[in-house]
């Protein structure tokens, strides 16, 4: 039995102490910077750019009072979003859609406060409305990067051990093993695992990470500091999830419990009925009907557009390739898709063009890479080409991966369920890969995000997962791109 994981470490007192008000502090001038530097933009572009016609008079002392109301107004909104509350140091498609809508209601409540307070009878106060545009469109974009870095920033304190999370999970079999495994495999999200407490002493598969068993909860907490305790405990009465909740007395600790797979089927229930007879929705086919037809024009104009947009960016990536490495520009191999059927599926080469013989698998320090490849498959750029696939209806913008014939015939024998991922048209994104499981990773968890996906699709849920794709990709946090 191992006594813990972690270790505490020496840290700086008084950063340690305050490092969550420091932090907020940090996001708080981040924003009013970045408000107020998007606004100075925004007049100085109107001074510019003569539409509809050229700026006169127009003095920037004389906005300030403006500029200070959307300052308020966005922070406001901002704190009501929670985005002052924030613990973890990654972003999601939430969090963005919550900066921009944040920025655009600000953005209108300074305009009708201006309108209602500045402008009477006794002044001639006007806002100029082209400044307000270039203001939100530009707050809105340095808002984004400004955050980005500040994330960028408190990760940096987090790995030199400012501000972690110390978390103890209680559990056992495969529930705890997953929690297990995502705490270790995501050191960014700023947690310490101290260790595993265990149910009537169950031993898991992984026993390094066992602490002892649930009754030593009180003890591990006050030994090791603990912030957190997660339970993962699907199974457990209501009695010894109140028993366990009652262990942590110190009103500082956070609980989280992960949940069962009826709890998180609850999550999407809704209410039917049979002639009057009132029945839950547990699971209700998604893609049918009028959503299949929407998510299908949805993927008609992406491809589209990006095809057209993103042309002469890929004949600029075509050209290198032919530079870079003798062999094709294109790497064609042949997928599984929708109901099963092989289609081709398009992807700039990264390999070299031996590669299938050398191996199968491709891993992180793959040698049949090519120096161009690695640069490629870790922004994305390689998959651009699927926007033909998705065009021609073979592919969706948004679906579980597909995988070669080979390797179905493989899983499908020993992943139950794996089948019936293939219900659906396979994506160029996915919301397992938005969740980091994509590369050498465990096709067992691939297969229940994917799964969850169909099960819960929404234009939203394509949305978000678009959103994130581009984030991630920007950002260099997909860990697991390779």
């Amino acid at each position: 039995m191992q006594e813990a994981l972690v270790q505490p470490k020496v840290r700086t007192p008084f950063l340690q102490r305050h490092y969550h008000s420091f932090i907020m502090l940090s996001l708080l001038t981040v924003d009013v910077l970045s408000v107020a530097l998007g606004f100075y933009l925004g007049y100085r572009l109107r001074l510019l750019i003569a539409l509809p016609d050229p700026a006169k008079n127009l003095y920037f002392s004389d906005l300030l009072p403006l500029l200070g109301l959307q300052i308020v107004a966005i922070v406001i909104a901002f704190f009501f979003g929670r985005m002052y509350h924030r613990r973890r140091t990654r972003y999601g498609a939430d969090e963005l859609v919550t900066m921009l809508s944040g920025v655009s209601i600000g953005t209108l409540v300074s305009i009708a406060v201006a309108s209602l307070t500045f402008k009477t009878a006794s002044s001639a106060f006007d806002y100029s409305r082209g400044v307000m545009i270039y203001a939100w469109l530009l707050t809105m974009v340095i808002v984004v990067v400004a955050r980005a870095l500040q994330a960028r920033f408190q990760r940096w304190l987090q790995m030199r051990g400012y501000g972690r999370t110390r978390v103890v999970v209680v559990g056992e079999g495969e529930p705890a093993a997953t929690v297990l495994q995502r705490l270790r495999h995501n050191p960014r999200l700023g947690y310490d695992l101290i260790g595993l407490l265990v149910k009537n002493g169950a031993r898991p598969d992984d026993e390094t990470s066992v602490l002892g068993a649930v009754d030593t909860l009180p003890d591990v907490i006050a030994r090791h500091n603990v912030d957190e305790v997660i339970i993962a405990l699907p199974e457990a009465s209501d009695e010894d999830m109140l028993r366990i909740i009652s262990m942590c007395d110190r009103s500082t600790i956070s609980i989280k419990v992960y949940p069962d797979m009826f709890q998180i089927m609850a999550g999407q229930m809704s209410i039917g009925e049979l002639g009057g007879l009132p029945l839950l929705n547990v699971r209700d086919v998604q893609l049918r009907g009028w959503r299949l037809t929407l998510k299908r024009l949805m993927d008609l104009a992406g491809s589209a557009i990006g095809l057209v947009l993103l042309s002469p960016f890929m004949l600029l990536v075509a050209v290198l390739i032919k530079l870079d490495s003798p062999g094709p520009v294109f790497f064609v191999q042949q997928r599984m898709g929708l109901d099963g059927k092989p289609f081709w599926l398009i992807k700039f080469r990264t390999m070299r063009q031996d590669a299938e013989q050398l191996a199968t698998w491709t891993t992180k320090n793959d040698p049949r890479k090519t120096r161009l490849g690695t640069f490629l498959r870790r922004t994305n750029i390689d998959e651009l080409p699927q926007l033909i696939n998705v065009l021609i209806g073979e592919m969706s913008l948004v679906g579980p991966r597909p995988e070669q014939p080979r390797y179905v015939e493989e899983f499908r024998a020993r992943i139950p369920r794996y089948m019936e991922r293939h219900r659906e048209k396979a994506g160029m994104a996915g919301w397992a890969q938005v969740n980091g499981l994509r590369g050498d990773t465990s096709i067992e968890e691939r297969t229940k995000y994917d799964l969850w996906y169909i099960e819960n699709w929404s234009i939203w849920l394509d949305i978000k997962i678009i959103l994130k794709t581009i984030w991630r990709t920007l950002t260099r946090e997909d860990e697991n791109a390779y």
